[in-house]
Order: C-alpha cells, then sequence, then structure tokens
C-alpha cells in the first residue's frame, strides 16, 4: 500500500526530466497522474467485485502483480505513449490493492485492534507525502526518473511471497452483479473530460472551439447516460440515494472542488524548477515541506472538529489553501514566499484532506448506508483530482512561456479554493449538525 501511495507524489519532482525525455510539456505530462487516477476509478469496483466473489488473497496478489508489471513497462518504456500505458496498468493493480487491503484487515485483525492496523494503512500516505518529493528529487538528480519505478519490482515480490500465508482466503461471495454500465460511462465521460480540460487551449491561450465543442457534447452525453445508468443498476457505483440530501449534495460537491486543489500539488515541483531554476532535488525537498505541514495539521484538524464543526474546519481549509496558492502564483522567482506558500497550503491541505468530509457523511449517513457514502466520496475526491490535473496541465501549456503558464495554472487553483468557500457556506452549522446526527449515533 505504501508503494502505491508513494506512486503519486515521488513522479511530481521527476516531471520535467520525464517531460525532456520525452520531449512532452505540461499538456502532456498532466496525463502521467489524470490517466493514473482514471484507472485507479474503474479498477475500484471491479477489483473490490472480484476479491468478494472469489477471495482476498487471489485478487490482492493478482493486484500487486498487475502493479509491479506497470513498473517494469514504465522503466523500459521506448515512447511516452507506452509509458502511459505503463501507468495505467500500474494504476489497475494499485486500484485493487487498497480496498482489497482494507477489506482483509477487516477480515483478519479482531475488532479491538482493528483501529490500531487500520490507523497504520493511514500513516502509511502520511509517509510517503512526506518522503515521495523528496525521494522522487534525490533519485531524478542524482541517477534517472526510471529509478523512480525500480524499487515496486522487488518489494512485489516480497509481498506476494507474504500474502500466499498471511492474506485470509475466504470470499464474501457477495451477491449482485457488477455495475459495468455504470463504470463505462463514468470513465468515458472522464476520459472525454479530461482530453477537454487538457486541449482546451491552443499555445497561445485562444479557446480551440471546434474542439471543446466537440469533447464537451462528449462527456455530457456520457454523464447524462451514467445518470440513467445509475438510477436502474442493482448495485451502482455512483448511488443515486446519496444525493437527495443537501447536505451530503454539497459535501459531495464540495469533495470534487477539493480534489481539483489537490491536482495543484502535482504541478508544484515542476513549477520550482521553471520558475525558480531549482533542481529536482531541491524542488522535491520544497514540496515535501508542504506534505510536512499537511500531515501536521490533519491530527489538529480532527480535534477542531468535535469543537467547532465540519463547516468551520473546511472554511479554515479553503481559505488556507486559496491563500498559499495565491501566494505561490505571485511569488514565482523568489524561494521565501514558495516556502511561505508551501506552508500556508500545507496547513489549508491537512484541515481539508483529514476528515472533516468524512466527519459529515459518516454522521448523516444511516449506518447501513455508510459504507457506500464514505467509497461514494472517495471516487469524488478522484473526480476532482482528475479534473484539477488535466485543467492545471492544459492552462500551463497554454501561455508558451512555462514560468507565465504555471503562474496562470495557479491563480486558476486559487479561484477554485475562492469557489470552494463560498459553497462551504451551503453546509449546515455545527448545532444543526449535531442535531442531525443524534438520531444515528
Amino acid at each position: 500500500m505504501f508503494a502505491g501511495a508513494l506512486d503519486l507524489g515521488v513522479l511530481s519532482p521527476a516531471l520535467p526530466a520525464l517531460g525532456a525525455s520525452f520531449g512532452v510539456g505540461p499538456r502532456d505530462l498532466a496525463w502521467v497522474f489524470t490517466l493514473y487516477l482514471l484507472a485507479n476509478v474503474v479498477a475500484i469496483p471491479v477489483m473490490t467485485k472480484l476479491a468478494d466473489a472469489y477471495g482476498r488473497r487471489p485478487v490482492y496478489i493478482l493486484c500487486v502483480s498487475i502493479f509491479a508489471a506497470g513498473s517494469v513497462l514504465a522503466i523500459a518504456a521506448p515512447s511516452y505513449a507506452i509509458f502511459l500505458a505503463a501507468r495505467a496498468i500500474q494504476a489497475a493493480g494499485a486500484g485493487g490493492i487498497f480496498p482489497v487491503a482494507t477489506a482483509a484487515i477487516a477480515d483478519r485483525i479482531p475488532l479491538e485492534r482493528r483501529g490500531a492496523a487500520l490507523g497504520l494503512v493511514a500513516a502509511t500516505w502520511g509517509v510517503a507525502a512526506v518522503l515521495g518529493p523528496i525521494l522522487g528529487g534525490l533519485i531524478t538528480s542524482f541517477a534517472s526518473w526510471h529509478w523512480v519505478f525500480a524499487c515496486n519490482i522487488p518489494l512485489a515480490i516480497v509481498v506476494i511471497i507474504m500474502a500466499r500465508t498471511t492474506v485470509p482466503t475466504r470470499a464474501a461471495k457477495a451477491r449482485g452483479p457488477l455495475d459495468v454500465a455504470g463504470v463505462v460511462t463514468l470513465a468515458i465521460g472522464l476520459l472525454a473530460t479530461m482530453c477537454l480540460l487538457t486541449r482546451l487551449y491552443a499555445v497561445n491561450g485562444t479557446v480551440n472551439a471546434p474542439l471543446a465543442w466537440g469533447l464537451l457534447a462528449v462527456a455530457a452525453l456520457a454523464f447524462a447516460l451514467c445518470a440513467l445508468v445509475e438510477r436502474r443498476a442493482a448495485q451502482p457505483v455512483i448511488p443515486p440515494r446519496f444525493f437527495r440530501d443537501r447536505q451530503m449534495l454539497t459535501t459531495y460537491a464540495l469533495e470534487v472542488l477539493i480534489g481539483a486543489l489537490e491536482g495543484a500539488l502535482f504541478f508544484i515541483p515542476a513549477a520550482l524548477v521553471a520558475g525558480e531554476h531549482l533542481s529536482y532535488a531541491a524542488a522535491g525537498g520544497v514540496a515535501a515541506l508542504g506534505a510536512l505541514c499537511f500531515v501536521g495539521t490533519i491530527p489538529l484538524a480532527g480535534r477542531a472538529l468535535d469543537r467547532v464543526g465540519s463547516r468551520a474546519v473546511l472554511v479554515v481549509g479553503t481559505s488556507f489553501t486559496g491563500a498559499g496558492l495565491l501566494i505561490f502564483a505571485l511569488g514565482f522567482g523568489q524561494l521565501p514566499l514558495a516556502l511561505l506558500s508551501m506552508v500556508i497550503a500545507g496547513v489549508g491541505f491537512g484541515s481539508l484532506l483529514g476528515a472533516p468530509t468524512r466527519y459529515i457523511v459518516t454522521s448523516r449517513a444511516g449506518p447501513e448506508q455508510r459504507a457506500g457514502a464514505v467509497g461514494l466520496l472517495s471516487i469524488m475526491l478522484i473526480i476532482g483530482q482528475i479534473v484539477g490535473g488535466s485543467l492545471g496541465g492544459g492552462v500551463a501549456a497554454s501561455h508558451g512561456n512555462p514560468v507565465a503558464g504555471y503562474r496562470v495554472a495557479y491563480l486558476v487553483f486559487t479561484g477554485i479554493a475562492v469557489v470552494a468557500t463560498l459553497l462551504t457556506a451551503a453546509l449546515a452549522s455545527r448545532s444543526r449538525e449535531r442535531a442531525a446526527a443524534l438520531p444515528s449515533s
């Protein structure tokens, strides 16, 4: 799980070197992250359904093997197209590793020790967020970006050997069909959206109207079909019932915006290399400073939820994130401002990505619906990350000059943070939130 969590952050400092190796710019580099996330969205429901039907162990070993195979192909990729295919293969494996491993923990660990075990799982994400940019920068500076993927292979071999004896084999034998139509229509809609956002602007910043209208039509049709399919599906990927409550609807909309803001993190090292002329290692270190503040803020934000409520925590989070991204956009070329922006934005992201939206969803949904409600929250976050990553890459590449492009991109991300701050006003107050949660507690 740590290798999968590391796989996004560790690549950020390597983007400039990777782009130079394949001769591509920010517009195409965005696909390194967005295609990975798209394959994740598709893989999660497929792999979890297989794990419930055929058992945790064989599906978990399959997922780790697929992840390792994608890593091998990424190292040896002779072209950017094959490299992107390798990323999609990696994501298909990672999309099953996380939920299947979590389910295996629930199967194997007694209830009185399960919280500590799941806490270790959460800790892997925090450690990966801090170490990823540092490791990626150091490996790229002193070796090559290819070696970023090398550590996955021996680790996968060890995990597969251990999984043969430690991962439980029993299957839940869950009934009900996989929502194939929902997965396919959602994937087509997201793919069209990715193409739209990365290709929306020409190099001079003007809108490519014919292409934009065509892709917009495809995306709109796919999402409309997805909505119709999900209403009739026995086990929908995106259950419509969760959108009937205003508090839940607002929370899911906020999660998409939070994911879009998280897309801004993908390009920070590349922007630092372009604007500050830092080395890959130094750019990774600056990004790691933001990740360190993010990880340190998460427990504080969690405690604040009980004292001031989710709305107040989310307001602070969106405001700090917006302020940090604005300083980053306006302070290009000044390293002290970049460091300050990382601290401020890191505090903001720690408030947003800790627990507030999950706090709302688990308080609002009934006991029998909580797992589905939280699962949908994860899907909304990934959708936002896809949108943010595509938008950031497309805008950054639309101004010719990388410095100007990244500045405009981070001003756009600042605007998204402002919209998210305004949207928090639609959430329930702390008193109303607690009153609504009392009957189900």
